[in-house]
């Protein structure tokens, strides 16, 4: 059987793009040297595929920062604001990425979602009435070419044109539909490039078909696809889907003129029993049996009895979606044999692609009995106590009391904080040498004391500078911490950790996310030491800072042997003990930060309460369920659309609620007063991904446009995000202009500091 991939990391081996783009932004480099390093990476990467017998080679998958963002240069779908700016392509690219500030103008980065139930980013694009939809940019077929070139030929991707209305956003005087007959004919003319350059298939993502569709959205997509494939030519169109099933639009997919249908066998739950009720002789499946989202070895007895229902009379075999979202190589980590032999990366997925093939073939019994001994036996030995201790559970467990409003007029009374309470979300820049430090200690280089006073100047340095600048609620900064995730993994058991395992969040930002290998339980206090400290230097409040049990597991690699419940709860468990601990260590406020919280949240309304929200909100309330009144508890979310589950978010009894608000223009607001949010709030005042400055008066609009939806005894005021990756001088503009910008609308409404 013949093989595909739906895409492959782009970041490289040792993480070269996003170093090379990060020179780039430093000056280092040139224009000229940036292209040729990436053109040196893409054809690194067809070799492995060609090499390890891939088939079906995907190019344009490639991207400097995200494939939406390349989609909309390759359409014109750009904001007149960045065209003026008068910058050649790629800085307008970047530009509208990472924001600009410079003698051409000044622009905000474009807003920034999450690329469905995962931890990667895109950039939204944005629609109004001046957007002309035309075939303007060359990168999709430079690409095609430079692989031809070299002796390759790939199947060009694309993300379809649905999926792009989809995930866009819209001026309210315009529709998605109103741009149908200019997207068709856009597209179409990709078509007839290829048809020039001698292309033979054409790959359209559109993973938006997983999501639930009304009559209106299989209206749009129909009026789409069938005047597009009228234009195909001699060009084959593959229609590429992940993430979900088809349920929705199945007979639709299966009666237009597509050659190849790509269903995902892993996440969509009823994808087989679609194609067991019929899928036509003359077109190709491309079934994606290999787990492009996790690094666990694939269970081939388990694969090979799904393929074999599989009655399509051509079946290619795929990865489940693209493979930038698991690390390049097993064969980069130091991982025991008798542990490594139970993982895949990326480049191992290629190989299991090949094995099953050959397995089909009747060619490789050995591999099928090697695989099968990975998974018979017990790979770890249960926590029996742990799992009594789940067991006994109660409903009274995930309730904390008194009840929010009573929490509420206690804490007021306790804290006597100004209206318009300033504060951050917890981290602040980890410059070089604060990572060289934590290197050098890592590799037992220093000493615990000399690293110790290290982390002590640092804390004590920022510390003295929020006092400066007239924050009301401070942060240790968190200096000590590579990684939200991996730091707490750390202290638990039933963690592993990469030496290389990066995986690409967005742009040039990569995150190593750990790997559950068993049962969770916390070993030692893991954050009180640090905060401790940082309290007992001020007299003012100092945050204690913890990542909540839901985004340790989304960020981690999960297990695949026992449910994804049980593992949170294990990690709540673990964190409630950490909870406790610092309110015994006099810390007054506890931030537990739940970024991820949408992550995993099924793509389908059908399924959050009974699939997800009904055990992710209580896995949260367990955590501080056991806390006093006085303790403030605050939570984080970043990065995800909100509005639809706020009744979800307000029920997990948070105190208050800090979340990303500037990308996406403080919409979240109208949801919030709509639906009577009682939880205080922090709506984020300014992007912290993008290294722009914001303006006092920047900051007070957004101030303002909050004051008029939210009660002003509910607000407090933030950046939108933690603030490690950013640079220490941006920070400290930012900062300054946000507590002067607080001042200044306080004043305004007639109160006084306290």
């Amino acid at each position: 059987m013949v093989t595909s991939v739906i895409g492959f990391p782009r970041i490289g081996e040792n993480r070269e793009l996003k170093f090379n783009t990060e020179k780039y932004f430093r000056n280092e480099i040139t224009q000229k040297e940036l292209f040729a390093k990436a053109a040196q990476l893409r054809l690194k990467h067809w070799k492995l595929l060609q090499k390890a017998g891939i088939n079906y080679i995907p190019s344009n998958d490639f991207s400097f920062y995200d494939t939406i963002l390349d989609t909309a240069f390759l359409f014109n779908i750009l904001p007149q604001e960045a065209e003026n700016l008068g910058l050649d392509t790629l800085d307008e690219y970047f530009a509208l990425a990472r924001g600009y500030q410079g003698k051409q103008g000044d622009i905000k980065a474009l807003p920034m979602k999450k690329w469905f139930n995962t931890n990667y980013h895109y950039l939204v694009p944005q629609f109004d009435k001046k957007t002309r939809i035309k075939l303007v940019g060359n990168k999709i077929f430079s690409e095609f070419m430079e692989a031809k070139t070299a002796g390759i030929n790939t199947h060009p991707t694309l993300v379809g044109p649905y999926t792009l209305l989809k995930l866009s956003d819209f001026a309210e005087d315009v529709k998605a539909e109103d741009f149908v007959t200019q997207i068709t004919v856009a597209y179409a003319e990709v078509t007839s490039k290829f048809n020039e350059l001698g292309a033979t298939w054409l790959q359209f993502d559109e993973p938006s078909l997983v999501k639930d569709m009304s009559t209106e959205d299989r209206t749009l997509f129909n009026k789409i696809y069938e005047k597009l494939l009228t234009k195909k030519g001699n060009l084959k169109i593959l229609l590429q889907t992940y993430f979900g099933d088809v349920r929705d639009n199945y007979s639709d997919l299966v009666n237009l003129d597509f050659d190849g249908l790509g269903l995902d066998f892993i996440e969509g739950r009823k994808n087989l029993e679609l194609v067991k009720n019929g899928f036509p002789d003359e077109k190709i499946l491309f079934a994606g049996v290999v787990n492009g989202k996790n690094i666990w070895r694939n269970n081939y007895q388990q694969t090979l009895k799904i393929i074999r229902q599989i009655p399509a009379k051509n079946t290619v075999l795929s990865t489940s979606c693209s493979l930038l979202h698991v690390p390049f190589s097993v064969a980069n980590e130091d991982f025991k044999p008798e542990i490594k032999k139970h993982f895949a990366f990326a480049k191992e997925k290629l190989g299991e692609l090949g094995e099953l093939s050959s397995i089909l073939e009747g060619q490789s019994s050995g591999a099928l009995v090697k695989n099968q001994q990975l998974f018979t036996g017990n790979r770890i030995k249960s926590h029996l106590a742990l799992k009594e201790k789940i067991a006994n559970l109660t409903e009274d467990s995930f309730v904390r009391t008194p009840e929010f409003s009573k929490r509420e007029a206690i804490q007021k009374k306790e804290f006597k904080l100004p209206i318009l309470p300033t504060t951050t979300i917890g981290s602040f820049p980890q410059t070089r040498e604060v990572k060289k430090m934590r290197a050098q200690f890592k590799r037992h280089e220093l000493e615990q004391k000399e690293y110790d006073t290290f982390i002590a100047a640092k804390i004590n340095e920022w510390l003295k500078w929020q006092e400066e600048i007239g924050l009301n609620i401070l942060v240790h900064g968190e200096f000590e911490r590579n990684d939200m995730v991996e730091y707490f993994g750390q202290n638990l058991s039933g963690y592993l950790f990469s030496k290389n395992g990066w995986v690409q969040s967005y742009g040039t930002r990569g995150v190593k996310p750990p790997i559950i290998w068993g049962d969770v339980t916390r070993q030692k206090p893991i954050t009180v030491k640090w905060s401790k400290y940082a309290q007992e230097q001020t007299d003012k409040i100092v945050k204690g800072m913890l990542t909540g049990p839901v985004t340790i597991l989304n960020w981690s690699f999960p297990r695949e042997d026992i449910s994804v419940r049980e593992s949170t709860l294990q990690i709540a468990l673990a964190i409630q003990e950490e909870v406790l601990d610092l309110e015994a260590n006099g810390i007054r406020i506890i931030q537990i930060d739940e970024a991820a919280l949408r992550e995993k949240l099924p793509l389908r309304k059908s399924d959050w309460y009974s699939e997800y929200l009904d055990w992710a909100i209580p896995a949260f309330r367990l955590v501080h369920s056991k806390v006093r009144p006085e303790t403030q508890i605050h939570t984080h979310m970043c990065y995800s659309e909100f509005t639809d589950i706020i009744p979800a978010i307000d029920n997990m009894d948070a105190d208050v609620i800090s979340f990303e608000a500037s990308r996406s223009n403080l919409e979240i607001l109208d949801e919030l007063q709509a639906k009577h949010f009682q939880t205080e709030v922090g709506p984020g005042v300014y992007d912290i991904h993008s290294p722009r400055v914001p303006s006092v008066n920047e900051i007070k609009n957004a101030i303002h446009k909050i004051l008029q939806k939210v009660p002003e005894q509910k607000i407090w005021i933030n950046p939108d995000c933690g603030l490690k990756t950013r640079g220490e001088q941006e920070t400290k503009a930012s900062l300054k202009n946000l507590t002067s910008a607080t001042r200044e609308i306080r004043k305004e409404l007639g109160k006084c500091e306290r």
